[in-house]
């Protein structure tokens, strides 16, 4: 999968890291989805068409592993994204790629193009 043409959810609930991280994506020629809430990112993923999407940990206080799930469940590739620095994930979730904030445009393309793989 390459970035161009991909549909990707974003599910960050800072506003200024989310307009960022979709400028980024944007420039690689993707078209994003933008989530500030879980339940948001939950109405997303059933509505439309999501190629893959890269998940913050922690949005307003709610670790986003709901979501994880619901994209693992319909085989929807995905990555998390962290200010926390290494953060253990539950075991089902161990072998997702995560990208430390800050991060730049190349490490999360690389992060999605290895989790598609």
């Amino acid at each position: 999968m390459t970035l161009d043409g991909a549909t990707i959810l974003i599910l960050e609930d800072e506003p200024i890291i989310g307009l960022a991280l979709e400028d980024m994506l944007s420039l690689q020629g993707a078209s994003v989805l933008h989530a500030s809430r879980i339940e948001e990112a939950c109405e997303l993923i059933a509505q439309e068409q999501v190629d893959s999407a890269v998940l913050d940990v922690n949005v307003h206080g709610t670790l986003s592993y709901s979501v994880a799930q619901l994209l693992a469940e319909r085989e929807i590739p995905f990555i998390f994204a962290t200010g926390y620095g290494d953060r253990s994930h539950p075991e089902e979730f161990a072998d997702v790629p995560t990208v430390a904030k800050p991060y730049n445009a190349d490490d999360v393309r690389k992060a999605l193009l290895t989790r598609a793989n």
